[in-house]
């Protein structure tokens, strides 16, 4: 029987089950410069806690400054792009005036778009692309430069390691996504040149069916059975793909041998990996800063101003439509660097440093 995937990459997870209102109109005053209405924020799973965790409160958080007059409600669709549908027909039962909508599946969120463009009602796409639909705007973080900083980050890794024919396992997120096929674009500038030249091998790759840990732990279990745990590096496209390898090692007692990078979102999980040394990097996202992006866009779109074109530094084409595009850009976290995410006031050392106290980064940061 398969280890169970470690079960830190949950903690902290903040339940959403079902529609429930986040924020609540200002009592006094008619501050309406920022707009008034009912905001439904959709979630796309839990297996990535980030957006319960961070992006949810940091939106609701922004809204609440930019906005007062309007109420903040938020779902999470578990996964399925067809229970998302009926949460964006719930929210356009309900009223909304508008929808940001995070795709569990960007390649079946058509219905959803369908639905609330046939409503008239205004969609803010958020992290996750969308195809098949037309929306107002996409607030995401670069994920071209994600994989530019995990392909040049895994570069620096390999270039450390002796001789040739490294073997390597790629582990991407859903097939087809924007975010995938860029992040994977942005890891190759790197990674290709190694590949030819034979300094690494790519033994096995895989894209996971919503970038879920256990899949991926399982992927990576299959990989080290192919290889007779040859695996000498595991290049994973987020910090949940990343525990599933994790977890994956952790079962052949490989734990902290393999270096496993990659990784983005600088969970609390992986901050703590990285401390342990089981994790070599992950990719940090400011998301309170993205947070406070879209709900900009979502105030200035119920103040009807539309989209302010002073944020915009992009489009992207949702195959029926090019959109306005808002794209923040990440960094590479280290363990010579995690001060960085302590310095935006996310985590604290003490989180990161439970269960490794006795690490030299630890040590030297607990003071």
């Amino acid at each position: 029987m398969k280890n169970k995937l470690i079960s830190g990459l949950a903690m902290g997870a903040i339940a959403l089950m079902g529609m429930t209102a986040c924020s609540s109109p200002a009592s006094s005053g008619d501050t309406n410069a920022g707009g008034s209405g009912k905001v439904f924020m959709l979630l796309p799973f839990s297996t990535t806690p980030r957006y319960e965790e961070r992006d949810a409160p940091g939106f609701i958080a922004a809204m609440k400054k930019l906005s007062p007059n309007a109420e903040v409600s938020v779902n999470n669709a578990n996964g399925d792009a067809s229970k998302q549908q009926q949460q964006v027909e719930d929210a356009i039962t309900k009223g909304a005036s508008l929808i940001v909508l995070v795709a569990p599946d960007p390649n079946l969120a058509s219905g959803a778009l369908g639905v609330a463009a046939q409503a008239k009602v205004p969609v803010v796409l958020y992290e996750h692309d969308a195809k098949g639909g037309t929306a107002d705007a996409f607030v995401r973080f670069d994920s071209l430069v994600v994989g530019q900083e995990q392909g040049k980050r895994a570069a620096e890794v390999i270039n450390k390691m002796p001789g040739q024919g490294i073997k390597v396992a790629r582990v991407m997120g859903n097939a087809g996504d924007f975010g995938t096929v860029n992040t994977t674009k942005g890891q190759d500038e790197y990674l290709k040149p190694l590949i030819d030249s034979g300094k690494i091998q790519v033994a096995c790759e895989q894209n996971v069916q919503g970038w879920d840990p256990t899949k991926a732990q399982s992927f990576v279990e299959d990989c080290l059975t192919k290889t007779g745990n040859g695996i000498q590096l595991v290049i994973s496209q987020n910090d949940g793909m990343a525990g599933g390898a994790i977890a994956a090692l952790t079962t052949q007692n490989l734990q902290g041998k393999v270096a496993v990078t990659g990784g983005q979102d600088a969970e609390l999980r992986a901050l703590q990996y990285i401390a342990q040394g089981l994790m070599d990097s992950t990719v940090y996202k400011e998301i309170p800063l993205l947070a406070d992006k879209a709900a900009e866009v979502t105030s200035s779109i119920l103040a009807g101003k539309g989209v302010p074109a002073g944020l915009v530094n992009g489009e992207f084409d949702t195959g029926v439509a090019k959109i306005p595009s808002i794209a923040v850009k990440p960094e590479t976290v280290t363990v010579d660097s995690l001060q960085r995410v302590v310095d935006d006031g996310l985590v604290t050392w003490k989180q990161i440093c439970e269960g490794a106290e006795k690490q030299p980064v630890c040590v030297q940061n607990l003071k």
